[in-house]
């Protein structure tokens, strides 16, 4: 593989549950934190884009998990920027073991969004060009998540300073764990997701109250959806497994 970028990583206790396994949220922090510093090594910074007035988004996350790592252990995270539109670019990640084995792997979308009208960016050159990702004109589109059948609210949540990251929104990883929270102490304390989907929709901002409906499927699966008001702001499919 061309253009990756790889750094160790070794679990704090803080960061795993109650069985001791790393936390799924944590995990997608991990990789995000990982593009981040490849972006922050290639020039690619805060001032950069601050230039533009644009900041990175996602709208798309499709995480598989092989294995979860525990407390203690130490992991190699590597990303690599695949290729690029006008409007988006495609992050690959992984996750591997002290023996190189593959425990997790994640495909996410990216997009800039412009800090002052809240819309999509076209992606500029000079933020791209650095990565020396594929320039192609199609669109990829992910796996189409079931549309949610069920209106019944499994959990509510308002939004605290603490769900919001620079962009001045709640941060992508919380959308995993506001969707888990619905599962029973019971399910989660006996299940792990082998895979998690999201798509995001629109931005949620702090103050706002949230809603986090969820529909069991067949064959260990839940549909999940988060709205704020009428609104739905993040769609999600979990597939689960026994731990």
């Amino acid at each position: 593989m061309t253009n990756t970028f790889t750094e160790k990583y070794t679990i704090p206790y803080y960061d795993c549950d109650a069985e001791g396994l790393l936390k799924v949220p944590t995990l997608i922090k991990m990789m995000i934190r990982t593009s981040g510093n490849q972006s922050d090594s290639l020039g690619v910074n805060a001032e950069l884009l601050k230039s533009f007035n644009i900041n990175w988004i996602i709208t798309e996350h499709d995480l598989t998990i092989h294995s979860l790592p525990m407390s203690g252990d130490s992991v190699f995270v590597t990303t690599q920027a695949e290729s690029y539109n006008k409007y988006f670019c495609y992050r690959k990640f992984w996750i591997h073991d002290s023996h190189r084995n593959e425990l997790a792997v994640m495909e996410s979308t990216f997009a800039l969004m412009d800090n002052t009208t809240r819309k999509v960016h076209a992606v500029p050159d000079e933020v791209i060009v650095p990565f020396e990702s594929e320039k192609t004109k199609r669109i990829k589109r992910g796996e189409k998540i079931p549309t949610l059948q069920s209106e019944s609210i499994n959990r509510s949540f308002d939004v605290s300073f603490w769900d919001i990251d620079d962009n001045h929104h709640v941060n992508n990883a919380t959308y995993p764990a506001w969707m888990m929270d619905s599962m029973s102490y019971d399910f989660l304390i006996s299940h792990v997701p082998s895979r998690v989907m999201i798509k995001f929709n629109k931005e949620i901002r702090y103050g706002e109250a949230v809603d986090s409906y969820i529909e069991e499927m067949d064959d260990n699966k839940t549909i999940h959806q988060i709205k704020s008001g009428a609104d739905v702001c993040a769609d999600g499919l979990i597939e689960w497994k026994k731990r």
